[in-house]
């Protein structure tokens, strides 16, 4: 196991969904600060190589330790396993300083098939909905709270999320997706209330229109780049480092008194 003086050196972090985009921006990031990492995702085996050779390279110059985990993390079983191999590699309680949730896994379908209403395998189902809504937003909660129950959370630990102006405006094939995020929004207030007794900080990031591997799969993506590009104040689009960036000053003592809260980090692209 790796040892560093950095700012985080005793700490760990875990990330869902880490394989690519925010998540692998903030892996990035919070290594290079001394954070140890626990990355789950859901790769295959020849794209996982790739991700983990970049993992070991990223360890060794930061001298952190980063433990891949390529298992489904939104059934009880995945859950279960990840949680008895990383008390086995940890040995540690309260390490754990970052939660972040950072799931991309939905349906993107359009509410009525275009082509013929009769071919319902073209629409969005109750099914795809309530898939997504766990996937992206109500599997923050079992996360939390198997990580609490076995007592890994630190006493000032932080719990972020990551939700889109989707979530409140038209975007084509992102029905499913966007009530997932709206959903996430209600959910983590909740949890910023009832899960600060424990120390806990519970936030949500709505980053800006960000050119990652889950935005290419939205219908029109490239239209919804290009009107980012226009209204953003700053000229251009959201890259997934600003959005590490962030997460890495929630995760700093100066940051122990924000909880509940939704921030931008959009160069204010909100704004127009």
């Amino acid at each position: 196991m790796h040892k560093n003086d950095k700012q985080f050196s005793n700490s760990w972090a875990i990330i869902l969904g880490g394989s690519s985009g925010f998540g692998m921006a903030t892996v990035e990031k919070l290594a290079s600060h001394g954070m140890n990492i626990a990355v789950l995702y859901r790769e295959t085996a020849i794209a996982e190589k790739i991700i983990k050779q970049q993992f070991l390279k990223l360890a060794e110059a930061c001298e952190v330790n980063i433990l891949p985990f390529n298992l489904n993390a939104l059934d009880i079983a995945g859950r279960n396993s990840f949680i008895e191999k990383f008390t086995a590699v940890v040995n540690k309680k309260h390490c754990v300083k970052l939660l972040l949730h950072s799931i991309a896994r939905g349906n993107l379908k359009p509410l009525v098939s275009p082509v013929d209403p009769s071919e319902s395998n073209l629409e969005l189902s109750i099914e795809d909905i309530n898939f997504t809504t766990y996937a992206m937003s109500t599997s923050i909660l079992d996360w939390a709270r198997i990580i609490l129950n076995v007592g890994l959370f630190e006493a000032d630990a932080r719990i972020i999320g990551l939700t889109s102006e989707g979530a409140h405006k038209y975007w084509e094939g992102y029905a499913a997706v966007s009530v997932a995020k709206a959903s996430l929004e209600s959910l983590t207030t909740y949890m910023a209330v009832e899960l600060s007794r424990f120390g806990l900080k519970t936030n949500l990031i709505q980053a800006g229109i960000t050119e990652t591997p889950s935005l290419k799969m939205i219908p029109e993506s490239d239209k919804l780049i290009e009107i980012a590009k226009e209204r953003n104040p700053l000229g251009r689009i959201t890259k997934p480092a600003d959005v590490a960036n962030v997460i890495y000053l929630l995760c700093t003592d100066e940051a122990s008194w924000i909880n509940g809260s939704l921030i931008h980090v959009d160069g204010g692209e909100h704004c127009k």
